[in-house]
């Protein structure tokens, strides 16, 4: 099993951190994180899976070890994250490669996809939504945010970017919260306390509603190109509970559906059977 590598790559003038595992001449896997993560939420993914894949875990600008450029430099929105992060792909030469996407990954993934739908070769899914049913009720105060930006809906969300804000989104949801690493949420705090951290996370939660509009054209991608789908779903998940996972099955013909009862991070909790999960059904397709 080979080491993972803590590298950067300049992209546009933007130091973006990834991690790397496992020989290049293997299958690629690009494992997009989440919010308020980094490509720390794929450790054991990394770790377990370099024997047989290469792993590339990118850091979006602005979170984990990328640059942090501020919001009057860069354009914290989706489309532009999901333009930096495939320059970032073009500039690894990668041509061909799965996807595993989670939370924010999904909006970044499918934005890459429609794109260059002849370079995705599968896709793993874990609680990365394309559906409005999708949307649990963790969307309430969000929704009025989006309806009216607003000092007050502003305020109303500040409570999750504190500790116990962040330790929910890593504990909520769980069977067992002593099963998850308490680094997660400390390491998301640390950096959601530098500089202009809330109000780049704040844009970006009033642009999530332009991922919502973008739905039906990821759902049609996914009617025409048919890519495999592994979901490996969290059900608990405050803002992406199961019915997201189910709602794929009215577009794809063949998905290799597993739900676990766990939270929005099912990794830390479901790691070891995701793991094999993922094994399996990568396998199948390399044969």
């Amino acid at each position: 099993m080979e080491t993972t590598k803590f590298r950067s790559i300049d992209v546009d003038g933007i130091h973006i951190a990834y991690r790397e595992a496992g020989d290049p001449e293997n299958p690629t896997i690009v494992l997009l994180h989440g919010y308020p993560a980094s490509s720390h939420q794929y450790r054991k993914v990394l770790n377990r899976l370099s024997d047989t894949f290469h792993l590339i875990a990118p850091d979006y600008p602005g979170y984990g070890n990328s640059d942090f450029p501020a919001p009057d430099t860069y354009e914290y929105t989706f489309d532009n994250m999901a333009r930096t992060m495939d320059a970032f792909l073009e500039k690894k030469g990668l041509m061909s490669y799965a996807i595993m996407m989670q939370d924010y990954g999904a909006p970044i993934g499918f934005r890459i996809a429609v794109r260059h739908p002849e370079r995705v070769t599968a896709i793993i899914n874990q609680n990365g939504n394309a559906y409005e049913e999708g949307l649990g009720d963790g969307w309430k105060l969000i929704r009025e945010f989006w309806a009216d930006r607003n000092e007050h809906t502003e305020k109303a969300l500040l409570p999750a970017f504190t500790l116990d804000g962040l330790k929910w989104q890593y504990t909520h949801g769980t069977r067992n919260p002593e099963a998850v690493n308490p680094d997660t949420w400390h390491l998301d705090y640390l950096r959601m306390s530098r500089p202009h951290a809330h109000r780049v996370n704040l844009d970006l939660w009033y642009d999530y509603q332009n991922n919502v509009k973008q739905y039906p054209e990821w759902q049609q991608y996914l009617r025409e190109y048919q890519p495999p789908m592994l979901i490996v779903w969290g059900k608990n998940d405050e803002y992406f509970p199961e019915r997201g996972a189910a709602a794929f099955r009215k577009d794809l013909k063949e998905i290799d559906y597993n739900i676990y009862d766990t939270g929005h991070f099912a990794l830390e909790e479901e790691g070891e059977p995701i793991m094999e999960k993922i094994r399996a059904f990568m396998g199948k397709l390399t044969r």
